[in-house]
């Protein structure tokens, strides 16, 4: 079987056991605990902890996954065996507390012994030691031989995803691959991992796991979770003895060859380059298609150590040209088929993946160079690369710590990891201690406890800007506060509030709370610990104390500020991923009221034309005044309309969607206006770098902006008052001053170097003769640059010289010296010619 038949067989087999098809997940999950999806379970877990109800009771996945960077990491084994990979395919079946191990074992060896044709003979199974009902179906319900189901511990079969989450007991089949692949073992794959390859584990999703992959509880139903690398099961379908001998893998190592003038099959050292080029352009590929750019930061920084870590294989080979474009388009003409986000994303891809190799191209040699002296030095003596070598090549030339472990390894040595990590931490504590406000996010004991007290605070903000509720808490930090009076500053908690909390980038509302015996302002809103609204506020008058009844209001220009702006940064966010690409997804925001700055992915600068664009498209989407709507959804019902998520965002069964006429659809808490034409304008202020592959763009809105234009319009009508010309005649007027005015420079500077002329041909005919050469003591009085070039024109005339100028002006002094190339091989220096007169000025002949 090929790979496009393998996954058609495994789809058609659980479709036709009830199992809805379900689309791979990106590659970047809606889980903030991972970096990259890697495991087909993933985008089901809220499923599996009872938080979401799944819409389906089966499914059936062919899951794209990445494994890099993490705890489940697997960049140190790619090419080096015959099994790891960077990027695979996972074929799995799933059950949301319907079937179980009753179901999963049966259908399981049915698909790998009827539908894929492998001899039962060959197969063997492992289950948990303690798992006495997986034995019984396996031996009793399909009909595997006692002796060929292997009993083995948590590290082996018990699954978790790395960190906290479900988790559960497993099973694994595996099939024997011959002697070729070693010694027969009675105890199967607990004898010999290498002929006894698992190619599908079962995973029985009944636990729920802390971070130290313990079971502290059992999840709300039992499950099942199962995963088969598709690599793998196309090496044991296709006869191969490699994962990168099979057709997919093996036309990618094959191009790679082609790329690099290299034959696959001459060494060992340029086999493992090459099925290292060929697995890491599919994982570029696919994340850069799924809206990763590389970075400094999390997916993007592994993402960037990927790339370089390829460029630095294909260089390895003795290739110099760029090769990344044609490995990554490869991938796209291989796969674009089974994946159409590749073909729609080509571009971009080989874009990224060729800007990329340039950009490291320019720094691998410098820091390659200092790499191998200090190889060369650790040989000689520790066999230990610096924590602080590391920490600079990682600092200053790009190379991720995995880099240069690796080549350090190639020589038999190791890095300082723990010096590395020291200096990481110190950077990183730095950066910390230099961002503002770093402890606004803080949560104070006082805080928590009235959380957990009065439960969540009722947010009644989208209905009115005025609401009554009751004080449930008073805090001045740490400490909780029966009162609080005129002149001071605390955080206040009502159970129910119309203030919005600052989150999705809008800042939070300001506004008035009257209680019966005072008044205070509210000067900042946040949300906290566990739904929890807090109120940074100062007394303004009287006293506010717990359990007094209140009115809260907003300040209505404010919330209307921010809702100006917040809509506005929806219809930029369509606009840009419109017209740049969808990969220009949003990085980060601030939404205040009458401006918004605005991160998204972008590998390049926009560009004024394309700028004014989109500068265009944001005046007339506000113009055509769309209705705003907002509305609360399911979490899967959004997601089939296509409704935008923010990645490492929580979502749970209900969301709220706010759509923008019939383009802009974002999962979003922020308040907005009713239509587009209450924005009033948008105008776009500045575009620009924040980061690598990240952009900014600024603007602003309403009232500000129209404060913008019309103070722009000032200084363009004074403009054309000073020019004597009309507001639209400025810039053919200006443009005509300005070469008017760099004629006359160039004049002026033709001039000055006649005059040099004339000067430095009087100074030579006044030359006096010592020794054989000719001597100029001259003062002119300007800038010293200008005694140089007169020095230098002297140089050129005279031959064998010393020339000697200096220059005084305002309580200062300066000399200039220079001498001809014959007479300082005969050691006269024009440092020790100046010396002494320069000690008489009080300075020195240094520079």
């Amino acid at each position: 079987m090929d790979t496009p038949t393998i996954r058609k067989a495994f789809l058609d087999f659980f479709t036709a056991r009830g199992h809805e098809h379900v689309p791979s997940a990106p590659l970047v999950p809606n889980d903030p605990t991972l970096l990259f999806t890697n495991a087909g379970m993933n985008q089901f877990k809220p499923y599996f902890q009872g938080e979401q109800t799944p819409p389906y009771k089966r499914a059936v996945t062919i899951q794209k996954c990445l494994r890099a960077g993490g705890k489940h990491n697997d960049l140190d084994e790619v090419g080096r065996t015959r099994r790891h990979l960077t990027f695979f395919e996972m074929l799995g079946n799933f059950s949301f507390g319907d079937y179980y191990k009753e179901k999963a074992c049966p259908w399981a060896w049915e698909l790998v012994t009827d539908a894929f044709g492998l001899d039962s003979d060959r197969l063997w199974v492992t289950i948990f030691d303690t798992d006495d009902e997986a034995f019984e179906i396996w031996r009793d319900v399909v009909g595997v031989p006692a002796e060929r189901i292997i009993r083995m511990g948590a590290k082996d079969n018990f699954w978790s995803m790395g960190v906290a989450g479900p988790c559960g007991p497993c099973s694994e089949i595996c099939i024997d691959l011959g002697d070729a692949f070693g010694d027969a073992s009675e105890r199967g794959p607990a004898g010999n991992e290498e002929r006894y390859l698992e190619i599908w584990n079962l995973v029985f999703m009944e636990n729920e796991c802390n971070a130290a992959i313990e079971p502290v509880g059992p999840l709300p139903k039992r499950n099942i979770d199962t995963g088969a690398g598709l690599e793998r099961i196309a090496m044991v379908l296709q006869g191969k003895d490699h994962i990168f001998d099979t057709d997919l893998l093996g036309g990618l190592v094959r191009r790679a060859g082609e790329l690099t003038g290299t034959r696959y099959g001459d060494s060992e050292t340029s086999d493992i380059a090459l099925r290292i080029l060929a697995d890491h352009a599919r994982a570029i590929a696919f994340a850069v298609a799924d809206g990763v750019l590389p970075s400094n930061q999390e997916r993007g920084y592994v993402l960037r150590a990927i790339m370089r870590r390829a460029v630095r294989h294909a260089r390895g080979l003795g290739h110099r040209d760029p090769v990344l474009k044609g490995l990554v388009d490869a991938v796209v003409e291989a796969m674009g088929p089974a994946y159409p986000e590749l073909e729609q994303r080509r571009d971009l891809i080989v874009e990224v993946a060729g800007r990329e190799e340039a950009r490291f191209d320019e720094t691998l040699r410098q820091g390659l160079t200092l790499l191998t002296a200090e190889v060369e030095r650790a040989r000689r003596g520790s066999r230990t690369i610096p924590g602080e070598v590391a920490f600079k090549l990682h600092d200053t030339f790009g190379f991720p710590i995995d880099l240069t472990a690796e080549i350090a390894s190639e020589s038999g040595l190791t890095v300082d990891r723990d010096g590395f990590e020291a200096l990481m931490h110190d950077q990183r504590e730095r950066a910390r201690a230099a961002r503002t406000g770093a402890d606004a996010g803080e949560v104070s004991a006082a805080l928590a406890e009235a959380a957990a007290r009065s439960g969540p605070t009722e947010f009644v903000g989208y209905e009115g800007l005025v609401a009554r509720g009751r004080v449930v808490a008073l805090t001045d930090g740490g400490r909780s506060l029966p009162a609080a009076s005129e002149g001071d500053e605390v955080e206040l908690v009502l159970d129910r509030t119309p203030f919005y909390p600052e989150g999705g980038g809008q800042v939070g509302d300001r506004g008035v709370i009257v209680a019966p015996s005072g008044r205070a302002e509210v000067l900042d809103t946040r949300r906290v610990a566990d739904g929890l609204i807090a109120h940074r506020v100062r007394i303004t008058d009287g006293e506010v104390a717990l359990d007094d009844e209140v009115e809260a209001a907003v300040d209505a220009d404010f919330r209307a500020g921010c809702e100006r702006a917040h809509t506005a940064t929806h219809i930029l966010h369509w606009v840009l991923r419109d017209r740049i690409g969808e990969h220009a997804t949003q990085a980060g925001s601030l939404v205040e009221p009458g401006r918004l700055r605005f991160d998204f992915n972008h590998f390049e600068p926009v560009g004024d034309e394309r700028l004014a664009e989109i500068s265009d498209e944001l005046r007339t989407r506000v113009l055509m005044d769309d209705l705003v709507r907002a509305y609360e959804t399911s979490y899967d019902y959004a997601r089939q309309i296509g409704a935008m998520a923010i990645f490492g965002e929580k979502y749970g069964d209900f969301v709220r969607v706010v759509e923008v006429g019939d383009y802009s659809k974002e999962l979003c808490g922020g308040t907005h206006v009713p239509h587009t034409g209450s924005i009033g304008v948008i105008v776009v202020t500045s575009e620009g770098s924040v980061g690598a592959n990240l952009r900014r763009v600024e603007a602003l809105v309403g009232r500000d902006g129209l404060d913008f234009l019309q103070r722009r319009m000032r200084v363009l009508e004074r403009a054309a008052e000073l020019l004597r010309a009309s507001p639209e005649e400025v810039d053919e007027r200006l443009e005509r001053l300005l070469q008017t005015h760099r004629e006359m420079e160039r004049r002026l500077h033709e001039s000055e170097r006649a005059a040099a002329e004339q000067d430095a041909a009087r100074l030579a005919a006044e030359a006096v003769d010592v020794d054989g050469a000719r001597l100029v003591v001259a003062r002119r009085d300007g800038e010293v640059e200008a005694l140089r070039n007169l020095a230098q024109r002297l140089k050129g005339r005279l031959g064998s010289a010393v020339v000697v100028l200096g220059t005084a002006g305002e309580g200062r002094a300066n000399l200039v010296g220079a001498v001809t190339k014959d007479l300082v091989e005969r050691g006269i220096a024009a440092r020790d010619v100046l010396t002494p007169g320069a000690r008489l000025l009080g300075g020195g002949a240094g520079g």
